[in-house]
């Protein structure tokens, strides 16, 4: 493929969009379905957190397993998953049933998601990882912009038929990540990846081994950005999982609902198309303390009962904040990782968005029993002010890339000329 061809990043991105179009067309239907079969705030979020439960076991081996392998089987195997766990969701008539196929869902997205970034880290350059990465979550926001406002206009509660409908919703999300298997093809070249053996560490000596994960979790900015990546998809899984439960509580209606939630999707994309000149501007240590603060207060803000015009304006405000820190964490952590392992620090950081992925639901619906539907977003708001204050602190400053410049003393000739061999010097005296 010649130098510069980034067709496959847009391959990539198209497919990512459809798989996450599938997620979040589904996790809000699993809602919806958890509600018509009984389900209270507390069994929703519980539900809500079994996405997450088996990817938290899953996603270090499977790291370690592209660290010496190819990506698009795992992409493809996460595709199928995604699928099979939207689908049998559909049919499901128990809420045991229900959360073990959202599990079985929330894996195919983990499979999906390591391949994919893992893809992204090993065909960018340094200079243009902070580029390609927030083009590449694009079509995270892209999926999440399509897929709630669906499962909306499919989702119907009147009449006693939100069973029926959200069925429908889940099985339409299963076609929906079927089509992400054929944007798959020359994502990434023929060529296998260098053995373990014959690496070479950022230092240029040969490596061999797995690097131990104490160790990667010790390299200063692993940490710091493992933590805000857990707060953002801590904050945006609640909102998918939790806003249906507030629509409800509120009287707004499935479809205004979808509407809310791909407007923050949509300001997260505008978030990441200027990317590049927000960098530039502030830095990323900057950008990234900002986003989580004000991300934060927005957050909090979602409890108070405003109107559905005035909780656009925040969701949209809330989307462009949250949009900063998942490209952002991306780029840290692969920078600050050994490079042998690059993949598998992706995946400790896919493990910290896990464990929050279980944590966080299951808290916001013990929050939620107890003070009322608006409280779990008082917890997030606290969550992403604990990021901006701890997890910040301990990421590396990296300085924004500029493209090197010619010795100031060396004449433009002779910085043009290439050497001239010494046999070919004698031959010419």
């Amino acid at each position: 493929m010649p130098v510069g061809d980034r067709r496959w990043l847009l391959r990539l991105v198209i497919a990512f969009a459809f798989s996450q179009a599938a997620v979040s067309m589904a996790r809000p239907a699993v809602s919806y379905r958890a509600l018509a079969l009984g389900a209270d705030e507390r069994a929703v979020g519980v539900i809500a957190g079994v996405f997450a439960l088996l990817p938290l076991f899953a996603a270090v081996p499977l790291g370690r397993r592209t660290d010496r392998g190819r990506c698009v089987p795992l992409l493809a195997v996460g595709a199928a998953l995604i699928g099979v766990g939207c689908g049998l969701s559909g049919t499901a008539g128990s809420l045991a049933a229900l959360a073990a196929w959202s599990g079985v869902m929330g894996l195919g997205h983990l499979c999906f998601v390591i391949g994919a970034q893992s893809i992204v880290a090993r065909r960018s350059t340094p200079d243009e990882q902070d580029r390609n990465f927030g083009h590449f979550t694009i079509g995270a926001s892209l999926g999440q912009l399509v897929g709630p406002v669906a499962a909306g206009l499919l989702v119907s509660g009147h009449d006693g038929a939100m069973g029926r409908t959200s069925a429908l919703a889940l099985v339409v999300s299963a076609g929906v990540a079927a089509v992400s298997l054929t944007c798959l093809r020359r994502i990434e070249p023929p060529v296998a990846p260098t053995p373990p053996a014959e690496r070479s560490g950022k230092d240029g000596k040969p490596t061999s081994g797995k690097v131990p994960v104490r160790r990667i979790l010790r390299t200063r900015g692993v940490p710091g950005g493992i933590l805000v990546s857990l707060a953002v998809l801590s904050a945006t899984d609640i909102l998918t999982a939790y806003l249906p439960v507030v629509g409800e509580d509120r009287g707004i209606s499935p479809a205004t609902v979808g509407v809310l939630l791909s407007l923050r999707a949509a300001a997260a994309i505008a978030c990441r198309l200027v990317m590049t000149p927000m960098i530039h501007r502030l830095g990323r240590t900057a950008l990234l303390t900002a986003s989580c603060l004000l991300g934060g207060l927005l957050c909090a803000g979602i409890a108070l009962p405003v109107p559905v015009w005035g909780m656009a304006l925040m969701l949209v405000a809330l989307g462009f904040c949250l949009g900063v820190g998942q490209p952002l964490s991306m780029t840290t952590v692969v920078r600050a990782a050994p490079a042998e392992a690059g993949s598998t620090a992706l995946a400790l950081r896919l493990t910290g968005n896990r464990l929050g992925q279980v944590a966080a639901p299951a808290s916001a619906g013990l929050v939620a029993g107890v003070a009322g539907t608006g409280a779990p977003f008082i917890m997030l708001g606290v969550l992403l002010l604990g990021a901006a204050g701890l997890g910040v602190r301990g990421t590396p400053r990296h300085p924004a890339p500029a493209p090197p410049a010619p010795p100031a003393s060396a004449p433009a000739k002779a910085r043009e000329e290439a050497p001239v061999p010494a046999e070919e010097c004698r031959d010419r005296r």
